[in-house]
């Protein structure tokens, strides 16, 4: 069985999502349409966003899941990314803390959807 490789998020508006993603992340993507772009994020695997089934995509509607982003070094890296992001006007949802797997935090970009920082396990 092979393993995931495409990472797909419903959004509203592709170009404003592209925008949000490509500066938070300091990504860019490799393929870009009006209803669907995707972004290399390892060899073989994308980090896509889609407004093909967006009626979901509004911050109101409850998630259950969230993209991660694990970065190396100590707590204070955690929280060096959460300042950086906080100076960007992102929706907090959750301030940086301690929890099993170390310093987190969470955001929600412009549709709701949530982005987890935490350390690398």
């Amino acid at each position: 069985m092979s393993a995931p490789n495409l990472f797909l998020i419903q959004v509203q508006d592709a170009e404003a999502a592209t925008a949000f993603y490509s500066d938070l992340f300091k990504i860019e993507p490799d393929f870009t349409s009006p209803r669907y772009v995707a972004f290399p994020v390892a060899p073989g695997v994308l980090f896509a966003l889609w407004t093909g089934r967006n009626e979901h995509a509004v911050p109101s509607t409850p998630r259950t899941s969230e993209v991660g982003l694990m970065i190396p070094g100590t707590e204070g890296a955690v929280d060096k990314v959460f300042e950086e992001w906080k100076a960007k006007g992102v929706a907090i949802v959750e301030e940086p803390h301690d929890d099993v797997f170390g310093r987190t935090f969470v955001i929600a970009d412009p549709d709701g959807n949530l982005i987890r920082v935490s350390p690398v396990d």
